[in-house]
């Protein structure tokens, strides 16, 4: 709506030009002029076309305009602004004596022409000037905020708005998002949003109920907590629905939509609007190893629990893996059984496959033959017989019993 309406005052202008123009021409040139209107008439249409030609410019110079405003912050743009007013107050007044000199007709054109290029040149040097010294100036005002001086200086970039979408409140998890740090800069939630969720808190579904109503609750807590961070958008844009109102939100003030809907988040990207999808996010910040995969591991250490050993991820992260306490200096194919996230970083826990770990227990067995008098003996040897059982023995092919021994005589020792 508004580019139309640019592109319509030019019109109107470039075409007003023309026409009324004829009139500033020499009184010799008009006497030479047998057709006056058409004159006009083809002044007016050489008017209306340079008007469109200027009309184009100026939307694109309005584009990248907004397009810095939305990304500047709010010191260094008042800097910039009080930069271009002092440029154009110094070229006012060194023209006023110029305006007030009485020009021949034939260079009345001077003057208009003059004040033209005057408030052009300073203006853009009052705002080069601002741009370029502009954080001496937040220096003398602010002595002591190291962040708009690095903003000025562009070593920080300034955080972009977060808009909520109806999805990411109802789910929950933005409250840990913003209590973590993990987003930055004002938090808006669209007043289309909050109409949304008091529709579903009045629903006569109950699950719809107690969605909208958990959605008003936690914007409550938030705005207790976070205080003037989280801003309530109240314009109320036309369009089919929350999420095409949130678009237009998210257009307008360069901020990034932030929902758990696929849908309206290919919808950005197709408009180029910058969003960030919790699913996504959530992804993202995933664990690279799951429970259930398989996994080559090298064993460096000992762990405190018996037959634990200690292996090491690509990251720094430690494996706990069970039955691999024997296995120290080996890579073996261990399989993730769990995970615990503490405070001072993740650990993961995993055990030899089946093979491994057999490979493992065999290495404790110990030699039958070293076990003395329980091994059993070789093949083909005999066991002596002790002294005083007779003179009888076992024989090597037979199976006969071998006889008793004889009783010794009374009184023999």
């Amino acid at each position: 709506m508004v580019d139309t309406l640019i592109l319509v005052l030019f019109l109107i202008s470039g075409t007003a030009t023309g026409w009324l123009g004829v009139d500033l021409l020499p009184e010799k040139l008009l006497l030479e002029v047998t057709n006056l209107e058409g004159l006009r008439g083809v002044l007016a249409g050489f008017g209306a076309f340079f008007g469109l030609i200027a009309g184009f410019m100026f939307q694109q110079l309005r584009r990248r305009l907004m397009a810095q405003v939305r990304s500047m912050p709010t010191d260094l743009l008042v800097s910039r602004a009080v930069g271009l007013i002092l440029g154009l107050l110094v070229a006012n007044l060194l023209l006023a004596p110029i305006l007030l000199l009485p020009l021949p007709w034939e260079v009345v054109l001077v003057k208009p022409l003059a004040a033209v290029l005057s408030n052009v040149f300073f203006g853009v040097l009052g705002y080069n000037l601002a741009e370029v010294h502009g954080r001496t100036l937040l220096r003398l005002f602010n002595p002591t905020s190291t962040e708009a001086l690095l903003v000025a200086e562009g070593v920080l970039q300034p955080a972009s708005a977060k808009i909520l979408d109806t999805s990411v409140i109802i789910d929950g998890r933005i409250r840990g998002l913003l209590a973590s740090g993990l987003l930055e800069g004002q938090v808006i939630v669209a007043q289309a949003v909050i109409d949304e969720l008091q529709a579903l808190a009045d629903s006569a579904n109950a699950e719809k109920r107690g969605k909208g109503r958990r959605g008003l609750k936690l914007l409550s807590e938030l705005r207790a907590q976070y205080g003037r961070r989280l801003v309530v958008n109240s314009t109320r844009y036309e369009g089919n629905g929350a999420d095409d109102k949130l678009l237009k939100l998210t257009a307008d003030t360069g901020g990034t939509l932030l929902t758990a809907d696929y849908n309206l988040a290919k919808v950005a990207e197709v408009q180029e609007l910058k969003v960030m999808n919790l699913s996504e996010l959530v992804i993202a910040l995933r664990p690279e190893v799951q429970p259930g995969d398989d996994l080559q591991l090298k064993i460096v250490r000992e762990g405190k629990e018996a037959d634990q050993g200690v292996g090491y991820l690509e990251d720094g992260t430690m494996v706990v893996v069970e039955d691999a306490r024997r296995r120290i200096g080996e890579r073996l194919a261990v399989t993730i059984t769990g995970a615990l996230q503490t405070p001072t970083g993740r650990m993961v826990f995993a055990r030899c496959e089946k093979g491994h770990s057999d490979k493992s227990g065999e290495k404790g067995l110990e030699n039958p033959a070293s076990k003395g008098p329980e091994a059993s003996p070789a093949k083909g040897l005999e066991t002596p017989p002790a002294k005083g059982q007779g003179k009888s023995t076992a024989r090597a092919g037979g199976g006969k019993p071998t006889s008793p021994p004889e009783p010794l005589p009374p009184g023999a020792s």
